[in-house]
């Protein structure tokens, strides 16, 4: 009675096992891939932190900056917090501002500060939420 329970013992061990270790063995796609898909999020995120660190760190944005009280040292610091969706808008309307102040187009002066202000305003809000 002994030899049918063990011999059922082990075969439901090996049952269970079995797919675990084939799991463990295979996969979907090759650890190159996986490495690059992760580098390629990296070097994206820290392109838009960079954008963003660019534009704070213009002259123009500095003196909109000073104009309404906000400092620059803090929302610079937060730009190294944000992540997602967050920097994605702050990177978004960084590259506005940059394409408005690019030649130093003149004409754009209100909405160029109106971008600007909003920029500072989104960098700060994420930092107060934090």
């Amino acid at each position: 009675m002994r030899t049918p329970t063990t011999v059922l013992a082990i075969l439901l061990t090996l049952a269970a096992a079995a797919p675990r270790l084939h799991a463990q063995s295979t996969h979907i796609a090759p650890q190159a891939v996986l490495d690059a898909a992760i580098q390629l999020h990296v070097d994206d995120t820290a392109a838009k932190r960079a954008a963003v660190l660019r534009v704070l760190d213009r002259d123009e944005v500095k003196s909109v900056a000073g104009r309404v009280g906000l400092d620059l040292t803090t929302a610079s610091t937060a730009v190294a917090a944000m992540q997602g969706q967050e920097l994605a808008a702050a990177a978004a309307q960084a590259q506005q501002v940059e394409k408005a102040l690019a030649g130093g187009a003149s004409t754009v002066v209100i909405s160029t500060t109106t971008i600007i202000i909003a920029l500072l305003v989104i960098i700060l809000l994420v930092v107060a939420i934090d």
